[in-house]
């Protein structure tokens, strides 16, 4: 198959691309604009191990003048990850990125895709920040109500992708991932920061009371669920749970990691939650049935390998 990624050099994008082009099946085109010179460096780093494969073609340019129509040629899946994430920062001034970069974006390649009788699937990544807040397992059928301009821009994208379903046949699935960690995660998510601080005797900035839980998804759970999307037969026009194998709250994350790393955090407050719901938990059950999903990493072993991931990076930076 001819895959296009895009957001290809980012913490799950660039594991996506690794693992398709490692099937040995796949010619994978990743996109992405890594507008400043520190993500370029970064972005760089998460693709070493694939720039040179010979299945492998990387793509550095802006996402809003991208030749879609010539890129799409012959292309029989996309997996759509490009976008400006983050709750916190989707407030004021900041939310005109929000808009450009997650649903103008979005309009524009899905607008591509039309009469493109050779694609597949069109895998848009959305969140469980579209539920938000809920009370136990929350499933695909729940009403969406976001908290957060972020989780607005994420639904409209995803509403803008069932209207070009409906009425132009773009083959759309969306997968809502669940809070993913592991290697390569932002340096501003809650794993990376908690850890190096640990590490570096700095303190914790620490959003609410520690309390709120989240479903936490390991980065190769989330990739195996997303790539098996494009070998399903029946997915298309689902919406679709990417959940993990555990549930914690804040404070036993954080506790976990003091022991892993034999070192006692210093936790300071910064303020209550803001658009963040108090508890996310999936019902994964359409991603077992219908992905054969079946996320294996456990909390421990995944937060292990963050340690480790993040000391490789600290230990290079000396």
């Amino acid at each position: 198959m001819k895959i296009i990624v895009t957001g290809a050099a980012g913490f799950i994008g660039s594991h996506l691309c690794e693992a398709l082009v490692q099937t040995g099946r796949h010619d994978v085109i990743g996109v992405d604009s890594l507008v400043r010179d520190e993500l370029w460096a970064i972005g760089k780093a998460h693709l070493d191990a694939i720039l040179d494969h010979p299945r492998f073609v990387f793509l550095q340019e802006d996402m809003g003048s991208v030749d879609w129509d010539a890129l799409l040629t012959n292309a029989d899946a996309v997996y759509h990850l490009a976008g400006v994430p983050g709750v916190r920062d989707s407030w004021g001034a900041s939310f005109q990125k929000y808009l450009h970069n997650n649903i103008a974006v979005t309009q524009r390649l899905l607008e591509a895709c039309r009469g493109k009788e050779q694609l597949r699937k069109f895998v848009f990544i959305s969140t469980s920040s579209v539920y938000g807040e809920v009370l136990g397992r929350v499933s695909e059928k729940r009403l969406p109500a976001p908290l957060s301009p972020y989780g607005v821009t994420k639904l409209t994208a995803e509403h803008l992708c069932q209207v070009y379903r409906r009425e132009a046949g773009v083959p759309v699935v969306i997968l809502r991932y669940f809070t993913v960690y592991g290697p390569r995660q932002r340096s501003d998510m809650a794993f990376h920061r908690f850890i190096k601080a640990i590490l570096q005797d700095q303190p914790i900035t620490l959003f609410g009371d520690g309390c709120q839980t989240r479903d936490f998804t390991f980065v190769s759970d989330c990739v195996a669920a997303t790539a098996a999307v494009i070998e399903q037969p029946n997915v298309v026009g689902e919406v679709i749970n990417v959940g993990g194998r555990e549930r914690a709250s804040v404070r036993e994350v954080i506790a976990m990691m003091e022991k892993l790393i034999g070192k006692s955090a210093r936790i300071e407050s910064g303020g209550g939650l803001v658009g963040e719901p108090l508890h996310t938990w999936a019902n994964i059950a359409k991603a077992k049935k219908l992905l054969g999903y079946k996320p294996r990493v456990s909390l421990k072993e995944g937060i292990l390998e963050e340690i480790h991931y993040i000391k490789g990076l600290l230990n290079h930076q000396n």
